[in-house]
């Protein structure tokens, strides 16, 4: 069967997939489809295949092709209706969908990826020094056209790229995304694949890059049929905190995933990938690969970005195939700083952490292979100070550090609002990249909880098992006090999640330092990041540094915060250019509480 043609007139995009549904001539008078579909624990497998709305499915024999694969060629359009038949008893979705428009257990939908036609073909991204980063949920934001209308008002903010938490199809319509079954399909509850399209156009059109969030490690507990036909696709006898562990030796498994990573960086055109959760992975040779066919595959001269999330902090993986890993040492530090929380993973960074803090600045981790008091005692991470700053994406709040508490606090509402200043500051002019969370720009108070939509005895099992969770944190030993943590199956628990409207006092404040501190970066730092190195830092109070960096010109940005409640010494009076200071700037050789100055010395200063 041949591919059909691309336009040359038209501006299209489509990623050939070996397996799934592939339409070809879709203006022909009898378009057909490829359907090819891995089933190693089934016998027989049938398309039942449904071309109109109104009529009987057709069910289509599948040939046995070798190695487990079945593949079959039958007369269907875009916008056909298909599932997979198994020995007679079972139909199940695609698990390479590429639409699901009943939800999980419905049927899949035959898409043609080349119906769009892109206006911004001249987009090839922008360099990875030049990233800040927002990261959003589309379905707290109204949907694909909710995003796609709130752009403008991002690229005003200053940020250069929005980063999506996942869209794989879940169960449900409401989910925090992390819990999807169907890897290729964006999420019916958002809207078509087009709209999808149109948002990375328009951002592209407005100078933003788009990034999407994917999780390679595990499935959600509803809809994921894998096991009822792949049983090999999981390791035997081995599991992670979310079900059995993916088999990423056998090779079916690594191209799925592969493939995955592809699709959507060519057919939809995301800038980057983050990865979520990669030491559930724990497999840095499928990671390496992975990064190897996705730089050997995009155009020449497209940015393509690629962010681990990695517990292991490995940094090797950090040295040549990887941009950057999210920075969990810097938050967990800097939020200790701000709220003296010292439970769970915050332990790890009580002693001391104004020192951990300096480390994080001077060198990315804290934790190079140092005995983790988390991790039992065992060294966790690897050497990371000779990697340059921007290989560390550092963040205040984000998705995690928000949701994952019981009821979804904001740090604004943890600490005083002129220490997160002093911090934020950091955050936006330090020399890692910064990641910004959903509203954090407005100073925003609103919770953003844990959500999901499932029903009956899974609804039960996840509402009592997060109480559970947190019945080990002291606020919570009461049963009663547990009781009061939003169910996450309750509307009103997204509904709570989702931003709107307000008319806060000092919403335009908070904006309006955020405006500034960005666009400071894009004028004086981001065009020198490339080559910069950390000069060290030095700790001058109990919460109190000054860090320096050498950037790529051969000149000086300095930093000195002071995130304690009263002033410090400050022998290093700022010299040269001072380009932002929170609340005040130095005066008699001291950095007042809760202060951040950020200067650059150097010839041209």
């Amino acid at each position: 069967m041949s591919e059909r043609p691309i336009d040359p007139h038209k501006h299209q995009h489509a990623c050939s997939l070996p397996f799934g549904a592939q339409l070809s001539g879709a203006k022909c008078e009898n378009p057909r489809t490829r359907f090819r579909f891995w089933a190693p624990s089934r016998e027989q497998v049938q398309v039942e295949l449904q071309s109109a709305q109104d009529a009987a499915p057709t069910l289509i024999d599948m040939q046995p092709t070798g190695d487990g694969w079945f593949e079959a060629e039958a007369e269907a359009n875009a916008g056909a209706l298909y599932r997979y038949r198994l020995d007679a008893e079972l139909a199940v979705p695609d698990p390479a969908s590429r639409f699901q428009p009943q939800d999980v257990h419905g049927p899949s939908e035959v898409i043609d990826p080349r119906a769009f036609e892109w206006q911004h073909t001249d987009w090839h991204g922008r360099p990875w020094e030049e990233t800040v980063l927002y990261e959003l949920h589309v379905g707290a934001m109204g949907g694909y056209a909710g995003v796609t209308a709130r752009l403008p008002e991002l690229a005003q903010l200053g940020v250069t790229a929005i980063e999506l938490m996942p869209l794989n199809d879940f169960s449900g319509t409401r989910n925090w995304g992390y819990d999807g079954v169907l890897p290729y399909a964006p999420d019916s509850s958002y809207g078509r694949p087009d709209e999808l399209k149109k948002l990375i156009d328009t951002a592209h059109g407005l100078g933003l890059m788009v990034f999407l969030d994917v999780v390679y490690n595990h499935f959600g507990p509803d809809g994921n049929y894998l096991s009822a036909y792949a049983k090999t696709f999981f390791r035997e006898g081995v599991d992670t905190p979310w079900g059995p562990a993916i088999d990423f030796e056998r090779p079916q498994v690594r191209d799925l995933f592969f493939d995955n990573a592809l699709y959507w960086l060519n057919e939809y055109r995301f800038d980057g990938l983050r990865l979520d959760a990669v030491h559930a992975i724990n497999d840095d040779e499928w990671l390496r690969e992975l990064a190897q066919r996705i730089r050997s595959s995009v155009e020449t001269g497209r940015h393509v970005h690629l962010v681990l999330e990695n517990e292991h902090n490995t940094a090797n993986l950090l040295e040549t195939h990887f941009d950057a890993q999210w920075n969990d040492d810097a938050h967990n530090t800097l939020h200790v700083l701000l709220t003296g929380e010292d439970e769970s993973y915050y332990s790890a960074y009580i002693d001391k952490p104004i020192e951990k803090l300096a480390r994080v600045l001077s060198e990315g981790f804290v934790y190079q292979g140092d005995p983790s008091p988390i991790h039992d005692g065992k060294p966790r991470g690897e050497k990371s100070a000779h990697l340059p700053p921007t290989r560390f994406v550092m963040f205040l709040q984000n998705h995690d550090q928000v949701g994952n508490r019981a009821m979804g606090d904001r740090l604004r509402s943890l600490t005083s609002d002129t220490a997160l200043r002093a911090a934020t500051a950091l955050l936006l002019l330090s020399p890692q990249i910064p990641l910004l969370f959903m509203e954090e720009q407005y100073g925003s108070k609103q919770p953003f909880l844990f959500f999901t939509d499932y029903h009956d005895k899974l609804a039960d099992a996840v509402r009592e098992g997060r109480r559970r969770e947190f019945a080990k944190f002291s606020a919570f030993t009461d049963e009663k006090r547990r009781a009061q943590i939003p169910d996450p199956n309750d509307a009103t628990t997204f509904a709570m999640s989702s931003p709107k409207a307000s008319d806060d006092a000092d919403r335009s404040d908070w904006l309006n330092f955020y405006r500034t501190a960005l666009a400071l970066r894009a004028k004086f730092i981001a065009p020198r990041l490339k080559d910069s190195k950390s000069l060290g830092a030095k700790v001058i109070g109990e919460k109190a540094l000054v860090a320096q960096w050498k950037l790529g010109d051969g000149e000086t940005l300095s930093i000195a915060l002071n995130l304690g409640d009263a002033p410090v010494a400050l022998k290093e009076t700022p010299q040269g250019k001072v380009i932002l200071a929170t609340p005040s700037n130095a005066k008699d050789g001291e950095l007042d509480a809760h202060t951040c100055i950020v200067w650059i010395t150097g010839q041209n200063s």
